[in-house]
């Protein structure tokens, strides 16, 4: 869990994925598409990826990727992120956290 929050709080955006995982990459399209640049890690290919995956979990995030933290604090899964979205929360979100400027 420790690794989790040190990793989240590092950036403004950040997204704990899996490579082969469908909805990472939408997510980090939708990141991308509003000018943010998220750090991204993907668990498949880290060393303590499976105890991040454990973490996640007991966060609530359940699949445990997409995982999305904006400002250190864990904002949710790809469903939350896409409500986010449509109501147009997210980019107002990316902006106080100052992952992108207008």
């Amino acid at each position: 869990m420790d690794r989790v929050k040190d990793l989240a709080s590092k950036k403004a955006a950040v997204i704990f994925t899996k490579s082969s995982c469908y909805m990472s990459h939408s997510i980090k399209q939708l990141f991308y598409e509003q000018g943010a640049s998220p750090a991204v890690h993907e668990l498949d290919k880290e060393p303590c990826g499976r105890e991040m995956e454990l973490a996640l979990r007991a966060l609530g995030c359940n699949p445990a990727v997409p995982a999305v933290f904006i400002g250190g604090k864990f904002v949710g899964s790809a469903r939350d992120i896409i409500s986010l979205h449509v109501d147009g929360t997210l980019k107002q979100m990316l902006i106080d956290a100052k992952a992108i400027w207008f």
